[in-house]
């Protein structure tokens, strides 16, 4: 899928602490969601459709993804 992040305005989470070890994520057109490495803002990004994100969002949420 490509889509245009040209004027993806993007910003790390509240919780980061300012950690450079972070990912961006990015709001995009048709509800897309891009994500990148903080570490690399001009490298490759992963970009979402907006089902996709928020079945990722829900697994967050539920705590699908917490280490044991």
């Amino acid at each position: 899928m490509n889509a245009d992040l040209s004027g993806a305005r993007w910003f790390k989470s509240s919780r980061s602490g300012g950690s450079k070890e972070c990912v961006e994520i990015a709001h995009l057109n048709g509800g897309m969601v891009g994500v990148r490495d903080s570490k690399n803002p001009t490298g490759p990004a992963l970009v979402f459709t907006p089902g996709e994100w928020a079945a990722f969002m829900a697994g967050v949420h539920d705590g699908e993804f917490d280490h044991p």
